[in-house]
């Protein structure tokens, strides 16, 4: 995979990044020894390796899901709020 422009300024949109243009060829040289890296992985042999090597055979163990509250550590939580009202955080408006 060749990293370029066109690459670069998708990666920049889908990540809500902003590249300085002082430091775009910089960057694109970073992503491709990065990818050149990944690729060289691509290469190496897994035979006679189990697949499930690191897999488990049980199961995770599950639980109920039960719900509970505990008013004492709502109750501590609050204590330390500046302005608190019926069991809720009170803050300052900040849309108009």
């Amino acid at each position: 995979m060749q990293i370029d422009e066109t690459l670069l300024q998708r990666l920049e949109k889908l990540s809500f990044l902003q590249i300085p243009d002082e430091h775009r060829e910089e960057m694109i040289a970073q992503l491709s020894e990065i990818v050149a890296f990944v690729d060289n992985l691509s290469e190496l042999s897994t035979e006679g390796v189990d697949a499930t090597f690191a897999m488990s055979d049980t199961a995770t163990r599950l639980r109920e899901d039960a719900g509970s509250v505990d008013r004492t550590i709502n109750d501590d939580i609050l204590s330390h709020a500046p302005h608190s009202q019926d069991h809720f955080f009170i803050v300052p408006k900040i849309i108009e």
